[in-house]
C-alpha cells in the first residue's frame, strides 16, 4: 500500500537475490518432474500446478506432499493481501497435514507478547471475535482479518500448536533509528546477534532503499514480500554504491535482520519443543525467497532442514521466476486472468509511529498526500476527526475511503496544527 509504517519499510518490497538454501541437499521431489523443461510459457499458462522454478517443470503434488513432510520446517510465503495465496497456504498446510498429522503453525502476523491469546484459540477456549480482540489483531497487523480466518480455523479444528512468529514493531522500528548495537540486551525481546547478511541480499534490499526513497510509483515494484524488482537501468535509480555505505541504509539492513531473526529463532524453538512435529511458518515471501532472510538465519542456528515454498502468479511472473527463489512454487491466477481484490485508496505517503501521533517521512510525488499538502516531518494528529495514536488505526480509516471522498486530516507541523483534506481521485488505480 502507498501508506506505510517505517517497521514496514523495514520489510517491504523485499528483493532477494537468486541461490539455494545452504546445505539443503537436491529435494528429492526432484525426480519426480512431469513436465518437460523445454516450453516455460506452456507450464506457466494453467494455475494450480506444482512448478519447480529451476527448470519450469512441473511436479507431482502427492510425492511433493510426502517428500515435504519429511522435513523439520517449511515455509510458505505470501504477499498479504492477496486471497489466492492465502487460499493456497491453506491447502497446502491440508496437504501436508494428510501425511504428518503432528504439525506446528507460525504466523509472523502475531507478536510473541500475544501467545496467551493464541493458545486460547487454538485449544478452543474463545470465540473468534475474543481471539481478534485479544491478540490485538487491528494493532499488530491491520490487514483484513477475514484473509487469514481460514487458516486460524483449520488451525483451532485440528487442535495444532500455535505460535507468534514476530516481535513487537516498536524493537524493528527503534533499530531502523538507532542501529541493532545501540539496543540494549535487556530490549531486544530475547533475540541473539543476526547472522550479517550476505554481500547479494545487501544489494538487493540497496535496489529496493533507492526506489523507496525515490518514491516510485507502487507500480514500479512488487508489494510487500513480493518478487524482485528488475530492469534497474543505468541512470533510473539511485547510486547504490552510496547507499551501500550509507549509516541510515546499515540500520534498515539491521532492521530487516532483526525480523529475520525474531522469526527464525521463533521457528527453531517450537521445533525444539516439538521435536516429533513438522514445523510451518506463514509469513511474507520476501523472508523467505532465496533464502537469505529468514532460511539463512536458521542455517545460522544450525537447522538446515528447511524448504521454501512460493505462489507464483500464472503468465509473466511465472515464466520470470528465478532458480533458488523456492524449492517448489505453487500456480495461482494472474491478477488480469481473475477478479482479485478492488483497487485500495492510498494517500501516498511514507510513515512513522511518533509519541503524539503519526510522522511523516515521505510524500511521493503526484500523491493524494501531496496534493492535499502533506510534507515530510507533519505529524498527522487525527483523520476524519478521529485520533490516531497508531499507524494501524490511519491506514484503517484510509483503507474505508471510498472512491471520490474528501478525508480531513489534522496535523501539526512545527508549532502549528492545521487541517489538510486529503481528496480521493473518482477511481482506485
Amino acid at each position: 500500500m502507498g501508506l506505510c509504517a517505517r517497521a514496514v519499510f523495514a520489510t517491504a518490497f523485499l528483493a532477494l537475490p537468486a541461490t539455494g538454501v545452504a546445505g539443503v541437499n537436491e529435494p528429492p521431489w526432484k525426480a519426480v518432474a512431469l513436465a518437460s523443461t523445454g516450453d516455460r510459457s506452456q507450464a506457466c499458462r494453467t494455475a494450480g500446478a506444482w512448478l519447480d522454478p529451476a527448470t519450469g517443470a512441473r511436479l507431482s503434488a502427492e510425492q511433493l506432499m510426502a517428500s515435504l513432510a519429511k522435513r523439520r520446517i517449511v515455509l510458505l510465503g505470501e504477499s498479504h493481501d492477496k486471497v489466492e495465496h492465502h487460499r493456497w497456504q491453506l491447502h497446502t498446510l491440508a496437504g501436508l497435514h494428510a501425511h504428518q498429522s503432528k504439525l506446528a503453525v507460525g504466523f509472523e502476523m502475531f507478536p510473541r507478547a500475544v501467545q496467551p491469546a493464541l493458545d486460547a484459540w487454538s485449544k478452543g477456549k474463545s470465540s473468534e471475535a475474543d481471539f481478534l480482540a485479544t491478540s490485538r489483531w487491528r494493532e499488530v497487523w491491520g490487514y483484513d482479518s477475514g484473509l487469514y480466518l481460514p487458516l486460524f480455523h483449520f488451525v483451532r479444528q485440528s487442535r495444532l500448536p500455535m505460535f507468534a512468529l514476530n516481535v513487537d514493531r516498536e524493537l524493528v522500528a527503534r533499530v531502523g533509528q538507532e542501529g541493532w548495537s545501540a539496543i540494549p540486551r535487556g530490549a531486544r525481546e530475547g533475540i541473539s546477534d543476526p547472522a550479517p547478511a550476505t554481500d547479494a541480499y545487501r544489494r538487493s534490499l540497496a535496489e529496493v532503499y533507492s526506489l523507496k526513497r525515490e518514491g516510485r510509483p507502487e507500480g514500479s515494484v512488487p508489494q510487500e514480500g513480493d518478487d524482485r524488482p528488475h530492469g534497474n537501468e543505468a541512470g533510473e535509480r539511485s547510486d547504490l554504491s552510496a547507499i551501500l555505505e550509507s549509516e541510515d541504509f546499515a540500520r534498515f539492513v539491521e532492521a530487516q535482520l532483526t525480523w529475520d531473526r525474531a522469526m527464525a529463532e521463533a521457528l527453531f524453538e517450537a521445533r525444539s519443543e516439538n521435536p516429533e512435529a513438522l514445523v510451518v511458518g506463514i509469513l511474507g515471501r520476501g523472508h523467505i525467497q532465496y533464502g537469505y532472510g529468514v532460511p539463512h538465519q536458521l542455517a545460522d542456528l544450525g537447522e538446515e532442514s528447511v524448504a521454501i515454498l512460493l505462489p507464483a502468479e500464472t503468465g509473466v511472473a511465472c515464466q520470470a521466476l528465478e532458480p533458488g527463489v523456492a524449492d517448489a512454487v505453487f500456480l495461482v491466477a494472474s491478477d488480469e486472468s481473475s477478479e482479485g481484490e478492488p483497487a485500495k485508496p492510498r494517500l501516498g505517503i511514507m510513515i512513522e509511529q511518533a509519541e503524539d501521533g503519526i510522522r511523516v517521512l515521505e510524500v511521493f510525488e503526484g500523491s493524494v498526500a501531496e496534493v492535499a499538502g502533506l510534507t515530510p516531518g507533519d505529524i498527522i494528529l487525527n483523520a476524519a476527526t478521529f485520533p490516531v495514536a497508531r499507524t494501524s488505526e490511519l491506514i484503517e480509516i484510509v483503507q474505508r475511503q471510498a472512491p471520490g471522498t474528501w478525508l480531513p486530516l489534522d496535523v501539526r507541523r512545527g508549532s502549528e496544527t492545521r487541517r489538510f483534506v486529503a481528496e480521493f481521485p473518482s477511481r482506485f488505480e
